[in-house]
């Protein structure tokens, strides 16, 4: 399940790690996490959240940042799918913070 903003993770500040790079694939026309020897193919909000892994935001202001953008979508489902996320994209040691 995924953790709530209210806890302490959600003052984390994470950003990519410098082996990681978010790059546009004219092929597939999408965007792709490419790291050392692999890539991910991102569905079309996971870049959203990655452009807001800075060190500057918070996983709390990611969250806010999205449920801004994304008006029709509940915060608590875009809370969980970015906290879902993230929590992914760290356990393979992309993130920073």
């Amino acid at each position: 399940m995924a953790e709530s903003v209210a806890d302490a993770s959600a003052m984390w500040r994470p950003r990519l790690s410098p082996r990681a790079r978010l790059r546009w694939d004219e092929v597939e026309k999408r965007y792709m996490l490419v790291f050392p020897e692999a890539a991910l193919m991102l569905n079309e909000t996971a870049p959203e959240i990655l452009k807001l892994c800075d060190g500057e935001h918070t996983v709390e202001g990611i969250v806010d940042a999205l449920a801004q953008r994304f008006t029709g979508i509940d915060r608590k489902i875009i809370e969980e799918d970015v906290t879902s996320f993230l929590a992914r994209i760290r356990a393979r040691g992309l993130l920073e913070g």
